[in-house]
Formats: structure tokens, sequence, C-alpha cells
């Protein structure tokens, strides 16, 4: 498998951060306003054979980022901080990062800058694509494995919500049994995994936007009229938008923030955020549990780039800063508000059924 350096995506990260292994699909495919995917991905379109219009944050709303990354930047910075230390301690320095695009990319730069920091040690960093429903790229993951081994691999994301990733790993990775399916994330409040930084659902500032705080790269897209068979899953780089491109700003906002000692993550809470998602699910008539989305990180997306149908806000963090800029972005899109009691999550997103749409 041939790869020419311009096959690789563009992206504004530097290549001493990261190396995405995502082909280039720039100028091949047309993105879909979000009301008409929504229709398409509910008819049983995959979501991944399109790509939505990126949301061009209002004033107002850029307004709330910045309050939340001066506010959040040393909570997240103190568990990216417990994350990497675990890290090191369950791996070693010999771990391979491997984030899965998109919301992984700002992470697993973290995770690296802070473990040269504190141990001086340089680890590779890569990431690479796995879509729910349809798998792990493993192309890419074969080009990881011929350079560095299995063992080495360590999967990086930014946050669990309900674990269907996790369980998309475990299922793909039957195919590479030297290959670990732990993924290491900053926060699970899903309770599913134990390389985290945390089991609070917190507020990671990355994930109140879109591409323009993830080195300009859209989510990943995979079809067969554009990706061929021995190609990588593909993305689009919006240079369009290099002038509000704000990437560097939060991986720096985070460093600034690094303490050599950031203490051990607090142990997981009793049951798990996937039970919590089915009595929601029962209690709202949903027979889809992809429709609901727990956790800050999820509800931001829901937001973003689907067709919300509610927000649920545990009514402790009614007036909560953590979740200002989802209060914002669902009054600007007309999205109700429902105050319900949740044990795992502040907030919950509800996309919208079908009929509904």
């Amino acid at each position: 498998m041939t790869k020419e350096k311009d096959y690789f995506v563009k992206t504004s990260y530097s290549s001493e951060d990261v190396m995405l292994l995502l082909k280039d699909v720039t100028g091949q495919v047309t993105p879909q306003p979000t009301e008409e995917r929504e229709r398409l991905i509910q008819s049983g379109r995959h979501y991944c054979e399109m790509l939505p219009i990126e949301y061009v944050p209002t004033e107002k709303y850029m307004q709330v980022y910045e309050e939340a990354l001066k506010t959040y930047a040393k909570p997240t910075a103190l568990a990216v901080g417990r994350l990497s230390d675990r890290i090191i301690k369950e791996k070693g320095e010999g771990v391979v990062l491997v984030s899965l695009a998109r919301a992984g990319i700002p992470i697993g730069i973290l995770i690296k800058r802070y473990i040269k920091m504190k141990y001086g040690a340089y680890v590779p960093h890569y990431s690479i694509s796995i879509i729910r429903g349809r798998g792990i790229d493993r192309n890419a993951l074969k080009y990881i494995i011929e350079r560095h081994g299995e063992k080495s691999v360590l999967f990086v994301d930014g946050w669990i919500g309900k674990g269907a990733i996790l369980g998309e790993l475990k299922k793909e990775l039957a195919g590479f049994p030297g290959v670990s399916s732990d993924i290491a994330v900053v926060a699970d409040p899903a309770n599913v995994t134990q390389l985290c930084g945390t089991h609070d659902d917190i507020l990671i500032p990355s994930s109140c936007l879109n591409c323009t705080v993830s080195g300009l790269v859209s989510r990943t897209f995979l079809r067969d009229d554009i990706i061929g068979e021995d190609d990588f899953h593909g993305a689009v780089y919006y240079g369009e938008l290099k002038d509000s491109d704000l990437s560097y700003e939060f991986i720096d906002a985070i460093e600034e923030n690094f303490e050599l000692d950031c203490g051990e993550a607090a142990p997981a809470g009793e049951g798990c955020g996937a039970d919590e998602v089915r009595a929601i699910a029962g209690n709202f008539g949903i027979d889809d549990i992809n429709l609901v989305k727990p956790g800050i990180g999820e509800t931001t997306r829901v937001l973003l780039r689907r067709v919300p149908w509610k927000v649920l806000i545990d009514e402790k963090y009614k007036d909560s800063d953590d979740l200002a800029h989802i209060v914002r972005l669902a009054e600007e899109k007309n999205v109700p508000i429902e105050y319900y009691p949740l044990t795992h999550y502040k907030t919950c997103g509800i996309i919208k059924k079908l009929a509904d749409a």
C-alpha cells in the first residue's frame, strides 16, 4: 500500500504533534444541511457516508466558549495529567498513542506533551478513524502495527458517553489479537474504563466546537465511491476556516495548566451509564438507543450536528457554568430544555425521531 505525502489529509496540527492516517477527500464531498442528513440517517443511510455543514459559532456562543476555556482549562489539565500518569504506569514509555478521530486528536496531543514534560519520553501519536456500525480503519491500524508492533498500541478518545465505541473496538480487534481494546479517555462518566482522568461528567472545552478546535479536519468519512479497499478512511480539510482556527489556542491553554502532581482519579461510582441511558430511552418511549446521547460532550455534538428533540439537564446543574454553552446552543436552535434527574451525567441530548423531524 503506497502512501504519498499528499495522500494524507491536510491539518493545521504540526506533524510533531500527530500524524493523521486519513485520506484527503477535500473537494470530493459536498457537505449537507443538518435536517437533510438527519432524515437520510434515520431512513437507513449511514452517517459516515455524508459530511455536515460545519456550525459557524455566533459571537455570543464564542464568548461562552472562551469563558469555558478559562474556567475549565485547569480541571481538564489535571484530568489529562492523571490519565497520562496511569498510561505510563500501565503501558510504559514505549506506548504508541492512537487517537480516535476527531474528538480524540487534541487529547492525544495533550497526553503526548504531558508525557514529554513529566517523563522526558517521546511517544508517537497517530490518529485513525473508527465508525460506529462500520468499524475501525484496518488499513490505518495495520500501518501502525507494521511500524511499532501490536503490543504498544493504546487507543485514545476525549470522553465516553455510553460506551458504544468501546464495544465497537472490542468487536473489531478480534482480528488483531495482540492489540488491546483498552481505551484511554479524559472523562468516563459511564464507568466503563479505568484508563481515565476522571469519572465525572466534566466539560472538556474542545467539545464545544467542531473543526476549529480539531486541526480544521472534518469528522471521518467512508463511502465506496471515494474510499477504495486499500485506502484509509477519509476526511476533509476546511482551509477556508483558517482565520477562525483555535486548535492551538486550546492546546496551549490546557498545557499552561499542567502540573507534575495531579493526584489520583476518584474511583468510579456504582452502576454504568448504559443502564441509565436505557432507562431514559424507556421513559421517553424511544426504541433506538442511538438517539439518546448522554454527557456534556455527546449533548454538545447533538446540538452542533444533529436535529435535537430536547436536552435533559439534571436539576443540580441548572445554573452550572459547565452547561452554559449547551444552554446557549439550545436557545439558538429553539431546543427545549427539560430538568430531569440524572445519575452519571449532568446532561443528555435526545435526537428527534424521523416521524417528528
